[in-house]
């Protein structure tokens, strides 16, 4: 499998956001990555419903949405509803994790698990069955633009031989501090999925850039 692009749009021109998924749309991007911030499980706000109701509208490509929130339960159904296609919940948020999972799951959606830096793989083991995507937070999670933490080369090196030993068919996604230096390494470590935000936005050619991502 061609490894899989996620433009963050956290990282957008919320002043031209319809101009930037339209220019994600017409890219070589496979999905868009949505990150839902609280001010609680992390300190920083970003965005609801409302920009999930105009990315359900625009976007024509599949909607990664990341939620770094407290009870995350307690939206399942509602990003279901506002388009989600795959929903990710943090490890560390989780009270009974496997029954949120699920629960992702019966509303029609992907489930994904995110780890932080300082998170374990191994607490996965149990069920990684029944996961669909493991997020690897390779920078602590909450702002944009953060430099990359080296260490997030072993712990997908970890989740690989996991996901080898139970059988289990879960993609590896890596979020936080992507860019071309490191793109090829993370790969070849056992990533599927790199999420780019500040390095796609911050370019002078942001879609030309998704492309040298896409084929690093």
């Amino acid at each position: 499998m061609s490894h899989i692009i996620a433009p963050s749009i956290l990282s957008a021109d919320f002043g031209n956001l319809s101009r930037d998924i339209g220019m994600i749309n017409n890219s070589e991007a496979d999905w868009f990555h949505v990150d839902i911030m609280d001010g609680v499980f992390v300190p920083n706000i970003s965005f609801g419903f409302p920009v999930m109701q105009v990315l359900k509208k625009l976007a024509n490509k599949y909607l990664d949405v990341h939620l770094m929130i407290v009870d995350p339960d307690r939206y399942i159904t509602k990003f279901a509803e506002t388009g989600a296609t795959g929903l990710t919940v943090h490890y560390e948020a989780c009270t009974h994790l496997h029954r949120t999972l699920q629960a992702i799951k019966a509303a029609g959606m992907k489930a994904g698990v995110a780890l932080n830096p300082h998170t374990p793989v191994s607490l996965l083991s149990d069920i990684a069955t029944d996961i669909d995507m493991v997020c690897i937070m390779s920078v602590n999670p909450g702002f944009g633009g953060q430099s990359f933490i080296e260490n997030t080369y072993r712990k997908i090196e970890q989740l690989d031989a996991l996901r080898k030993q139970s059988g289990s068919n879960l993609l590896i996604e890596i979020d936080g501090g992507v860019n071309t230096d490191n793109a090829r390494k993370l790969i070849d470590a056992g990533a599927d999925i790199l999420v780019a935000g500040n390095t796609v936005f911050s370019a002078s050619d942001p879609s030309a850039m998704i492309t040298v991502l896409k084929n690093v």
